[in-house]
């Protein structure tokens, strides 16, 4: 198999595709029809034969925004010609501090500081290591046990693949942290198939914790993390009141509740949020991708007041939390930051999304009754078609229904068995009909 493509020279193109070994992707594969993106504006990418796709993805959750816009293109390139780096070991500089500020004042609660990272990933281990810290830091240090769930999604980091729950991503790596355990996942196909929106039943799944409480005693748990929408692992919904247990668990047993909202952050379910759209205040949130649109990576984890002041209130001395990262609050991700707020902001986008969403929904599940299809679920601007695996090759159908829909000029998702969908928040009604009809298209062409 070469690894050499021939590719149209729509600019200048790599003469071999050999050294770059890709991430979470076929690389064999790939490399035999390569499917190269190189221009994108709006709503759509450009592939390198000067095809246009839809972004039915948001590049990959992230490009809420739409692509290119000029308000963050001309904020992060006056900030590269003004200061290219800053240092946030003891020192720091001025849009750190302002996106730290405008972040806060959309937080619900006492969610009031800011601690950034540079992804997701990131964010989850910083979000596991606050919580075992301020434990310690309380004077309870035995409360070191985490709990994540089964098919969650937490980046990479050795921290997140031991809380996530999806097995792939943790067999080939050995024991990963220990004292970690995983309530049971909310999908339940039998019992909720092609449910819109929030399923009516599964909300006791959350009383598991309690199993995991009286197996290890709550002063040895630190925190539980949950993706209040487990979103790449195929779009797990909660079931309604689900999300609300676990935070009364958390409360009566002293146990911190974090939310992964890398995904759900930023408008994506129609509200700053989901903390916001559930009415659950967690502890802890991580986030990432909306931050800045994509433009320039970045995350960060939001705390509620008593756990940063818990870390405030011992006798000063030159560090109180000793983490971080080179590129903390890097100068670009500031500077992208700010402009991709000003954007959702001035534009009304997590308005606009909540607004779309009964269209959204109405068009997602106009696909039951196509051909292998056994679930649909939605939330807010997310959505999630699931069909039978091809019997003995698992993955095999979604991944065909993946490459129809680009080869058809869409760009979707997939997971397992399932296409998943999360289109820019400025995508309209007709581009809502061209995703789902040429996702129709090609489930009917896949076999």
């Amino acid at each position: 198999m070469s690894n050499t493509a021939e590719i149209v020279d729509f600019e200048p193109s790599p003469n071999n595709l050999e050294a770059f070994w890709m991430p979470f992707t076929n690389n064999r594969q790939f490399k035999s029809k390569p499917r190269l993106l190189v221009g994108a504006k709006d709503m759509h990418y450009t592939a390198i034969d000067g095809r246009k796709i839809l972004d039915g993805t948001a590049g990959l959750w992230c490009v809420n925004a739409g692509h290119c816009r000029e308000k963050i293109v001309e904020a992060v390139r006056a900030q590269v010609g003004r200061m290219d780096y800053a240092p946030a070991f003891q020192m720091g500089h001025p849009a750190a501090f302002q996106l730290a500020s405008r972040l806060a004042a959309m937080l619900p609660g006492d969610l009031d500081h800011v601690f950034f990272t540079n992804s997701g990933s990131e964010a989850v281990d910083t979000a596991l290591k606050i919580a075992i810290a301020y434990h310690r830091a309380r004077g309870d240090g035995t409360r070191q046990r985490l709990i994540g769930r089964e098919r969650g999604y937490h980046g990479v980091g050795f921290g997140g693949i031991s809380v996530g729950g999806i097995a792939p991503n943790r067999k080939f790596f050995g024991a990963l942290l220990t004292g970690v355990d995983h309530l049971p996942h909310t999908l339940d196909i039998k019992a909720n198939a092609f449910t819109k929106g929030q399923p009516a039943s599964g909300a006791n799944l959350a009383d598991d914790l309690e199993r995991i409480v009286a197996l290890h005693d709550a002063s040895n748990i630190a925190a539980v993390i949950v993706e209040p929408v487990a979103c790449s692992t195929g779009v797990i919904v909660p079931p309604q009141g689900y999300l609300q247990r676990l935070r009364q668990i958390c409360d009566k047993h002293g146990i911190l509740l974090i939310f992964d909202e890398v995904i759900t952050g930023f408008g994506r379910l129609g509200a700053n949020f989901a903390a916001d759209y559930f009415g659950v205040l967690p502890d802890l949130i991580t986030t990432a991708k909306g931050i800045t649109n994509g433009t320039v990576p970045m995350g960060a984890v939001f705390a509620r007041k008593g756990i940063y002041d818990t870390f405030m209130q011992h006798p000063q001395g030159p560090i109180e939390l000793f983490h971080g990262y080179t590129y903390s609050g890097h100068p670009l991700a500031c500077a992208a930051g700010l402009a991709t707020l000003d954007l959702y902001k001035e534009e009304g986008l997590f308005e606009r999304a909540k607004e779309l969403t009964p269209y959204w929904q109405d068009a997602v599940h106009s696909l039951k009754g196509a051909r292998n299809v056994i679930d649909i679920r939605d939330l807010g601007l997310i959505g999630a078609v699931e069909f039978e695996p091809r019997p003995g090759k698992p993955t095999e159908r979604a991944f065909d229904v993946f490459l129809q829909t680009y080869e058809k000029g869409v760009l979707t998702r997939v997971s397992g068995d399932i296409i998943a969908l999360s289109p820019p928040l400025i995508v309209s009604k007709a581009q809502i009909d061209q995703i789902v009809g040429t996702l129709g298209d090609a489930i009917k062409q896949a076999a």
